[in-house]
């Protein structure tokens, strides 16, 4: 299966947080399961600790391909999903996040109730 994790549950996962459930950190431990990290969670991580509002690894990239995580690079046909998103949610990096997951046929995991509003669009996982 193919999933994209939210920014937080990547933030958790790498700074092995106990808020992650097993359950969840089977699925995304699993090596028969792609691992999908948005360009947008860099941007909302990178602009945040500019912010110094999160502590994250500084080498973030690097971070991602030692746990054999796939770069989703943000691409027009994405840009083009987010404004016809229904408006249940408006953090930009979320809805850019949901659009990817509709678009590229990922399911999202995330902890963010939010989100759970576009079950009916695309699979969600929570963590």
């Amino acid at each position: 299966m193919m999933f994209l994790l939210d920014t937080h549950v990547l933030l958790w996962w790498l700074m092995d947080d106990a808020l992650l459930s097993k359950k969840v950190r089977d699925v995304i431990g699993d090596s028969r399961n792609r691992i999908f990290v948005s360009a947008a969670s860099a941007w909302e991580i990178s602009i945040k600790k500019s912010l110094k509002k999160l502590d994250a690894p500084n080498d973030l990239e690097d971070a991602i391909a030692q746990n054999g995580f796939e770069a989703l690079p943000i691409a027009f046909a994405h840009a083009r999903v987010v404004g016809a998103l229904p408006r249940h949610h408006d953090d930009p990096f979320d809805r850019m996040l949901i659009a990817q997951a509709k678009v590229e046929n990922l399911s999202i995991i995330t902890h963010d109730m939010q989100m759970q509003k576009y079950h009916k669009l695309i699979s969600l996982l929570a963590a």
